[in-house]
């Protein structure tokens, strides 16, 4: 499909303020250039057309904010082959944008993955792939208290100078970072990341109610992966995930598998941070979409079984979940709308990381990415900026 103009129609269109039911899309180039309903329709001359069964679905595509690997690569490999196979795996699950992200780590190992994303973001992106939107740090800066699968050894403390140095090295594609912000240091780098319209975000922490409270004040704004790795929640201390339900300030990241949350625990988080407040992420290590087996996070190594990623001695290590699923689990698990689901995966990232003039839905004039999901809402079909991505059946 080499054709630059391409008309999907016959299918259910959600875009930004409805849905069309037997609508159409033009894409010109890289981007949309029509939306409507067929009867709309004023011509089709010079167009590739894609003709679909009237309950198929378009959608616009997902963003995964927190994602460490896929198909056996990992942004800590340091590679251009690496986040390229992440980039050209992502779109068979919906992914269209994606923040490559890095974990705890020897510096100049992490040195080298930021470079490398940098190099990669500025040189190296082509339509048809999932597109790197910039990076998301978590770690080294973290609570030894609250590490999960983040290697103990290689923790530090926040620690402003450091950072500064990284993201000149990423060329300034830091867009996230994970913290502690009790640890010495934490509110300083707030400061400076709220500077720079970097997303501050807290995990693994082992912060008080009142110390998020505080770094609220100086610019925290983020939740990573809502109740794994961090203060639990008790009635005489509400702990990080007491502030994260309560907070209108912090948008909030959940794992929607059924592993890192019960069902039951992304239901309370829906009816409290509403569809508006939550973001969709996969977490993903290098396993997804691979067989069971041992991989390796990190240095560390990480046994695969089924659906889930566990360390030796039995802690979740990020985990193998597609975005395509979560997009769905969210709706099993809360009876949610499509268009919540499309929100939590898509529009609010797309927000939070001041992409939404040319992301995070479906409008004229934004960058086509497109998911087409088929009568059971699995994706049949992915444009990445106007390019066939992922197209169900083919290699």
């Amino acid at each position: 499909m080499e054709n630059n103009n391409i008309l999907i129609q016959n299918a259910n269109v959600y875009t930004e303020n409805r849905k069309i039911k037997n609508g159409y899309l033009k894409i010109a180039g890289n981007f949309i250039s029509d939306v409507g309903t067929l009867d709309q329709l004023n011509t089709s001359n010079g167009y590739e057309i894609i003709d679909l069964p009237e309950q198929y679905k378009i959608i616009p595509g997902m963003i995964d904010v927190h994602i460490h690997g896929v198909n056996g690569a990992d942004t800590m490999d340091a590679t251009t082959e690496s986040l390229e196979t992440m980039a050209r795996s992502l779109p068979q699950e919906g992914t269209t944008s994606f923040l490559a992200t890095t974990m705890t780590q020897e510096k100049d190992v992490i040195e080298d993955a930021i470079k490398n994303a940098g190099d990669y973001i500025h040189n190296h992106q082509k339509p048809g792939l999932s597109e790197i939107v910039g990076l998301h740090l978590e770690g080294p800066f973290i609570s030894k208290d609250k590490a999960g699968a983040q290697p103990l050894n290689h923790i530090i403390d926040p620690d402003l100078s450091l950072f500064k140095k990284w993201l000149e090295l990423s060329k300034n594609q830091i867009k996230l970072v994970t913290l502690a912000p009790e640890q010495p240091g934490g509110e300083e780098l707030i400061d400076y990341l709220k500077e720079k319209k970097i997303i501050a975000s807290i995990g693994h922490s082992n912060a008080t109610t009142e110390q998020v409270d505080s770094a609220i004040k100086h610019g925290l704004s983020h939740v990573t992966h809502l109740y794994n790795q961090m203060r639990e929640f008790h009635h005489r201390e509400p702990g990080v995930v007491g502030a994260a339900l309560l907070k209108d300030e912090l948008m909030v990241e959940i794992i929607s598998d059924g592993i890192h949350a019960k069902p039951e625990a992304v239901e309370l988080a829906y009816r409290q941070k509403t569809a508006d407040r939550l973001i969709l992420i996969t977490d993903a290590m290098r396993a997804k979409c691979l067989k069971n087996g041992t991989y390796d996070l990190g240095g560390q190594q990480v046994t695969v079984t089924g659906d889930k990623a566990v360390l030796d001695d039995g802690t979740l290590a990020g985990s193998v979940l597609r975005m395509s699923k979560a997009f769905n689990t969210i709706r099993q698990y809360t009876n949610c709308s499509i268009y919540d689901s499309i929100a939590m995966s898509s529009t609010n990232a797309a927000k939070e990381l001041g992409l939404f003039d040319r992301k995070g839905s479906i409008s004229i004039g934004k960058d086509a990415d497109i998911v087409i999901l088929d009568e059971n809402d699995e994706v049949y079909m992915t444009f990445c900026r106007g390019k066939l991505a992922y197209k169900k059946g083919d290699n």
